[in-house]
């Protein structure tokens, strides 16, 4: 990896993969129409997304978060750097797909197979290091009522798969994703911290957590965002979006601060 040897990765529990603190979403690269964002963006082109993660792989950024919702993400990360597969782990998602402008969400046995071989081909991979179930909320019902989970297993017993896992928004959902997830994405942030005591619980288990929305969609000063989720030792990775290398470098400065003391 062509990175500086001070950057602290960080265990993603059992896994046996060791990630940046700031981790890579890649929804930007991809979707612009119906954001949760406040202003409005245009999409980089090919030139600026492959200059991009190839800035982000250089500077230590090892960690890429998409998913099939997030438009053209996929495609594109394939594109630009799947000569570089080695560098870096990858995780996506199934349930949730973005098309012609609409979400729509599918939990079906047959529908995250398609998902997953869709996936593997846009990516440009034989493998997916890290599979998520999408959630619309629905957490438990997604894992009790739906195929979801053992279809899941299914993909990780035969090897397309390393580490599965939820990407949920209910603390319940995470907790009963305890039992047999690897990864477990939460919302965690200054202004919401209702998972905090689910991280220690994951972590006294083995199961890693990767944050969303850590900035709280913008709304919080990024240095302080930072230190606040990456101060929890606990946490393996903030998942940070973005297209600008410059608020990567800043962004990766802060997470290196915030690591100190606790490696």
């Amino acid at each position: 990896m062509k990175s500086s040897p001070k950057l602290r990765l960080r265990p993603l529990g059992r896994t046996g993969f060791a990630i940046s603190p700031i981790g890579f979403g890649a929804f930007k690269i991809g979707r612009n129409q119906k954001t949760k964002y406040s202003a409005a963006y245009d999409l980089p082109s090919d030139e600026q997304v492959a200059e991009l993660l190839d800035g982000l792989l250089d500077m230590g950024i090892n960690y890429i978060d998409t998913a099939p919702a997030y438009g053209t993400s996929e495609e594109r990360i394939g594109r630009a750097i799947a000569g570089r597969r080695s560098e870096f782990v990858l995780a996506t998602k199934v349930g949730e797909t973005f098309e012609a402008g609409v979400s729509t969400y599918d939990f079906s046995a047959a529908a995250i197979r398609k998902s997953v071989e869709r996936s593997l081909k846009r990516l440009r991979t034989p493998t997916i290091d890290v599979l998520l179930l999408h959630s619309d909320g629905r957490d438990a019902w997604i894992q009790t009522q739906t195929e979801a989970v053992p279809t899941l297993q299914e993909f990780k017993q035969q090897g397309l798969v390393h580490a599965i896992g939820l990407s949920g928004k209910t603390i319940e959902g995470a907790r009963q994703a305890l039992e047999w997830a690897d990864v477990l994405m939460v919302e965690y942030h200054l202004r919401d911290r209702s998972h905090e005591s689910l991280i220690a619980q994951a972590a006294a288990r083995g199961v890693g957590v990767v944050v969303k929305k850590g900035l709280a969609s913008g709304e919080l000063p990024a240095d302080e965002a930072i230190h606040f989720v990456l101060g929890n030792p606990l946490v393996s990775s903030l998942v940070v979006g973005g297209l600008s290398l410059d608020h990567f470098r800043a962004n990766l400065a802060a997470a290196q601060q915030a690591s100190i003391g606790h490696d």
